[in-house]
């Protein structure tokens, strides 16, 4: 199970189309491991409501962990992230 955190200010979210999404603001984070073959990463992530979803990687997780990723054959490779 995991702890939710309860943040201090809200965070506004916007669908794709730029409409707000229905469930509301992000209220709060959890601490996760992300996995991915031998790479493991502890993470803080924000909760979009009460849904169950996939995790979405934002730009700023992207770009500090770098990965190699091929977007025809869906193959990605952890071996430039930072330690």
């Amino acid at each position: 199970m995991f702890k939710l955190k309860r943040i201090e200010k809200l965070i506004d979210v916007r669908n794709i189309n730029g409409t707000f999404n229905k469930v509301g603001p992000i209220e709060h984070t959890v601490e996760v491991n992300i996995f991915y073959k031998e790479y493991i990463k502890r993470t803080k992530i924000d909760v979009i409501g009460e849904q169950k979803w996939n995790v979405i990687l934002e730009l700023s997780w992207l770009i500090h962990n770098n990965p190699e990723i091929d977007w025809k054959t869906g193959k990605v490779n952890m071996t430039r992230h930072s330690k």
